[in-house]
């Protein structure tokens, strides 16, 4: 049962074929759970933008519950010059906007993203590590163990310290358990 139907991801149809020099990229980087309210707000005002969506399923007493929910939660990638930008900060509900240095390269990965969306890709935001990245583990049974990323032979692995005795032991996870922080 869809909680609420799913708004538009795309406002025009032809929005990755619209000239770039009239129509940059531009990123909105928004307040908590404002990107809906941000892409209404462009589509009543004839503003292109892109709010790429995942299916999320719930099953809560029984009853299976779908929402739709931004892909990258807080961002809005929108398109124009001067006049979007401002009525992206007129919005109220964007806490930044961010420059694109590289108009042809954010082009090129939004445009696969979409297309790997119209080919029915399931798509899901990994986080993406580093060495020295303290993480934790967020599922399955050691669930909570605590640790610092390390990079070696191009896998990543967990390390847990014990630095009372300045010892350390490597375990490998699959990326989806780990999550940031402690």
């Amino acid at each position: 049962m869809p909680l609420l139907p799913k708004e538009e991801e795309v406002f025009p149809a032809v929005l990755f074929e619209l000239e770039a020099a009239e129509y940059p990229w531009g990123v909105a980087h928004v307040r908590s759970r404002q990107e809906k309210s941000l892409a209404r707000f462009l589509a009543q005002r004839d503003v292109p933008f892109y709010l790429p969506q995942i299916e999320n399923r719930r099953r809560r007493n029984g009853r299976d519950f779908v929402s739709h929910l931004p892909l990258f939660p807080g961002y809005v990638f929108f398109r124009g010059g001067a006049a979007a930008r401002e009525l992206v900060w007129r919005s109220n509900v964007a806490a930044a906007v961010i420059d694109v240095p590289d108009q042809r390269h954010l082009a090129d990965e939004l445009g696969q993203l979409r297309a790997l969306q119209l080919a029915g890709a399931s798509l899901r935001v990994v986080d993406e590590f580093v060495p020295g990245d303290v993480v934790r583990v967020s599922d399955g049974a050691f669930a909570g163990y605590t640790g610092v990323v390390e990079r070696q032979k191009g896998r990543d692995r967990l390390v847990v310290r014990v630095s009372l005795i300045n010892k350390a032991v490597a375990v490998e996870f699959e990326r989806e358990l780990l999550a940031r922080g402690r």
